[in-house]
């Protein structure tokens, strides 16, 4: 049995149903609310849910039929300002999680993110050093909590103390199905795409850095089913461990991605620019881009979604057809 936290949220349920799909018993850990979350496991078969404050009673009592972890559940909302919140979900439970699969001989696979590079200074190397590692600065406070986290297991890696496999996967700008849940905090292509479809102007955020015209921010978008494709390349090759980029390895504009939804809906595009919020403009990314050696060279070859045929398959495949 595969033990998924976070297992009803965006790239959590997309992995369960990728994991259903091979027919194996699976077991979730999510907080499901009184929104229409659930909709996103509605057709995966399950073993379990388990509400977040029974995790480790669920483990205890069943962790010796637990084949992986796979830790994907975290406030992933970069705009949460309850920083305890934050550190009791993304880095304390992380710890504890991560204990249990070192004591066990269990598999750990966890979700980082590129949030944890900041504003992109010291570049977007997946690089397990102490020395790299401390030069990032992240944006905000789940960023942090993130690269906390990151830290901390390379102490655990000095000291051995480690599950048998461990995977770090800093996930760029992810977009696709199973998100509306996420509201304010979906990806861009979730929120521009009923403009479109109503036929509005959609609006993008204007830039406050003279070295990016408006619209012309640049983002690592990639496609939720390649990080879907990650994750089970690790659970196939349990010899694997690491911290890893998981991106699309192009630096795309918000134009481009905004202009490729109009192109899915076969219409002309209209996008004008908007202010950006105070409180974002000194925690705004304005270029990110995943250099993916590390994960090829350990041997991953799947091919990536372009931007183009992820937005077509996200438009066509999926919200089109009421997915």
């Amino acid at each position: 049995m595969y033990f998924l936290t976070g297992g009803a949220g965006f790239i959590g349920s997309n992995i369960a149903t990728a994991l259903s799909a091979r027919n194996v018993p699976l077991a979730i850990a999510d907080s499901l609310g009184s929104a229409d979350k659930w909709q996103n496991i509605a057709g995966v078969p399950l073993e379990a849910i388990v509400p977040p404050s029974e995790i480790f009673d669920f483990l205890l009592e069943r962790g010796k039929s637990v084949k992986a972890v796979i830790h994907m559940g975290a406030i992933s909302s970069t705009t949460e300002q309850d920083a305890d919140l934050i550190i009791r979900t993304n880095f304390t439970l992380s710890q504890r999680l991560w204990n249990f699969c070192a004591q066990n001989g269990v598999p750990f696979i966890y979700a980082s993110s590129a949030a944890t590079y900041g504003g992109g200074e010291n570049g977007f190397e997946d690089e397990f050093s102490a020395k790299y590692l401390a030069k990032l600065r992240p944006l905000n406070a789940y960023g942090w909590s993130k690269h906390l986290f990151d830290r901390w297991v390379f102490a655990q890696t000095e000291r051995r103390h480690t599950p048998p496999q461990w995977a770090g996967l800093k996930f760029f700008n992810v977009y696709g199905p199973r998100e509306l849940h996420k509201g304010s905090q979906a990806s861009v292509v979730s929120h521009i795409y009923p403009q479109v479809k109503e036929n509005k102007t959609c609006r993008l955020f204007k830039s406050y850095n003279p070295q990016y015209a408006d619209g012309w921010q640049l983002r690592d978008f990639v496609w939720v089913g390649d990080c879907v494709n990650a994750v089970l390349w690790l659970l196939d090759n349990p010899d694997i461990s690491g911290l890893f980029n998981v991106g699309s390895g192009e630096a795309r504009s918000f134009y481009d991605l905004a202009k490729n939804v109009y192109l899915a809906l076969g219409k002309e595009p209209k996008i004008e620019y908007a202010d950006m919020p105070d409180s974002l403009r000194e925690k705004y990314q304005y270029y990110t881009k995943a250099n993916l050696g590390k994960l090829r060279k350990a041997g991953y070859g799947l091919p990536l979604t372009t931007l183009e045929d992820g937005i077509r398959m996200y438009v066509r495949d999926y919200t089109e057809k009421g997915k």
